[in-house]
């Protein structure tokens, strides 16, 4: 089968054939019929970017420099502005030589300051912190790991990835069970990771070592979403009235968890370099939370 095709294929199979896709959160219709109308003021939303491996350099996609710069381009080119842009990790490739680390995380700074945005939430995935435990990126960034609240909503940013192991460590644990002590139960919560809490490959290190700790911490409070990278790919799980989305990349595609024998990037298609690439925007009130999904194209209209 050509390359072309056999892409094409695993894409549609995966879920990501279509340039754009929308769909309702889960339970979020029937909990807005019992709840008042959100005031105007309450509606945002922000995009979600993950695993833009920046430094990358490799037959999974040659023109690796272009796409997150091409990214910052369609982004900026819609007139409606994100309230905020989230990173969700792996925004270098990985790399032994800690200037060359360095020097990679200021390029990729320099490139998202050129995003018409108010504000940017980052954090680390392997790629970046597992070698040094976070020490370039907090240089460059700053904390790890950090929470946040906007128009209602709480955002938490955790650090699973510093931990070469891929854990989040009790000492986080504690501080995360402590910042939401501090909240209303009924508040709605907004998880930022790199890694999947849940075990969905462990034999493809799509996993955290400690990740149900982290979920028993959140089942407590009944309106929790987590948003993550690291898998490539758009992607959807529950664990109980938890909901866990994965982004795709703007680098190359993955396959399906367990559906070939060894985890390799999809293979390029020089006539669609930036297929099976993508972003999300999220639509959330603070009465509500999330309410929609929508991904979106690296290059075209995001409308």
């Amino acid at each position: 089968m050509p390359a072309r095709s056999s892409r094409r294929d695993v894409l549609k199979l995966m879920g990501v054939g279509g340039v754009v896709f929308s769909s309702g959160l889960a339970g979020a219709a029937g909990e807005a019929r019992h709840k008042k109308k959100s005031a105007p003021d309450s509606e945002f939303f922000f995009l979600q970017l993950s695993d833009t491996h920046w430094g990358y350099s490799g037959v999974s996609n040659p023109e690796a420099d272009v796409t997150l710069p091409k990214a910052v381009s369609t982004i900026n080119g819609v007139a409606a502005q994100p309230d905020f842009i989230v990173f969700t990790g792996d925004l270098t490739h990985n790399t032994e030589d800690p200037g060359v680390r360095r020097q990679r995380l200021g390029e990729f700074k320099k490139i998202v300051a050129g995003l018409k945005v108010k504000s940017l939430h980052l954090m680390p995935g392997e790629h970046d912190a597992a070698k040094d435990g976070g020490a370039a990126y907090r240089e460059t960034f700053g904390a790890t790991h950090h929470s946040f609240d906007h128009k209602g909503v709480h955002f938490v940013a955790l650090d699973n990835v510093s931990d070469p192991s891929g854990a989040v460590g009790q000492a986080q644990i504690d501080w995360l069970a402590a910042d939401l002590k501090k909240r209303p139960r009924e508040a709605p919560i907004v998880v930022l990771t790199h890694r999947p809490l849940f075990d969905l490959s462990p034999e493809w290190d799509w996993d955290t070592k400690d990740g149900a700790k982290v979920i028993d911490v959140l089942l407590p409070h009944p309106h929790v979403t987590v948003f993550y990278g690291h898998i490539h790919q758009e992607h959807h799980h529950r664990t109980e009235h938890i909901a866990h989305h994965a982004a795709r990349s703007l680098i190359f595609p993955l396959p399906a968890p367990g559906s070939v024998p060894k985890k390799v990037p999809l293979a390029w298609d020089p006539s669609a370099p930036f297929e099976g690439l993508g972003y999300r925007r999220i639509d959330a009130t603070g009465a509500e939370g999330v309410r929609q999904l929508t991904e979106l194209p690296v290059v075209g209209s995001p409308a």
